[in-house]
Formats: structure tokens, C-alpha cells, sequence
């Protein structure tokens, strides 16, 4: 985000700190991406780290996951994670159906892992 947008963006989060014993503990809930324009950028950290993580983004059409789908990021597919990391990923908005999640896929737990989303919202029709 270059010049003010950093001030303009909205960030979400998609997991709160959490150790994750496996891949469901860190998976988050879908989270509504519909007002997101440009580029919707991925945070994902991991703190302490037993095994291996990898996280793989998801989009679907609703907030129960109707057609769910992975997506590959505008990067190419996450690296597998190390212990205190940070990775970062884009994803077009134009791309998704609406909803997003992230999946971290855990070979062996626990990991110490956060996950969120910054994007430039949509300026409100009424503005123009």
C-alpha cells in the first residue's frame, strides 16, 4: 500500500494467537470480503512451531462455504512455515466469490499461528 492507503485499509482478523494441535484448530471462520477492492493482502504468522505448517487461502460464495475453492495467491502458493515467520500473499478481490478463509494444514502440532486480511474498501456509491 503506497502513500495514505495504509491509513485508508481495513484489516480483519481471521484467527486470533492460538496454539493449534491441527489443522482445524487453525482454520478460520469465513469472513465477508465483499466490500474489498485491488488486492486483498494475507497475514499469516507462526510463532513456536513443533512440526511443519502450511496455509492455503479458500474463497467461497457465502459464509457457510457454498463453493468453496482454494485459491492461489497473486505469489504463488505458501511456502511451508517456520517457527517465528511471517508470510504475506495477495489475492485479487475481482478473484474471490465473496467470502475468504485461511487453512493451515498442520503436519505435526502444535504451532503458535494468527492469521488476517488488509484491503482497500470500496468507496460508497453515494460518495461519487
Amino acid at each position: 500500500m503506497l502513500g495514505n492507503e495504509a491509513q485508508a485499509a481495513s484489516s480483519v482478523k481471521l484467527l486470533d494467537p492460538v496454539s493449534a494441535a491441527n489443522t482445524a484448530a487453525a482454520t478460520s471462520g469465513w469472513i465477508d470480503a465483499r466490500s474489498a477492492e485491488g488486492d486483498i493482502m494475507f497475514h499469516n504468522q507462526v510463532g513456536a512451531l513443533t512440526g511443519s505448517i502450511t496455509w492455503t487461502i479458500e474463497h467461497a460464495s457465502d459464509g457457510s462455504g457454498t463453493g468453496a475453492a482454494a485459491i492461489t495467491p497473486n505469489e504463488g502458493a505458501y511456502a511451508a512455515g517456520a517457527a517465528n515467520q511471517l508470510q504475506k500473499r495477495t489475492v485479487s478481490a475481482n478473484a474471490i466469490l465473496g467470502y475468504v478463509r485461511c487453512v493451515g494444514t498442520i503436519v505435526t502440532g502444535p504451532a503458535l499461528v494468527a492469521a488476517a486480511i488488509s484491503y482497500r474498501p470500496k468507496v460508497p456509491s453515494n460518495w461519487l
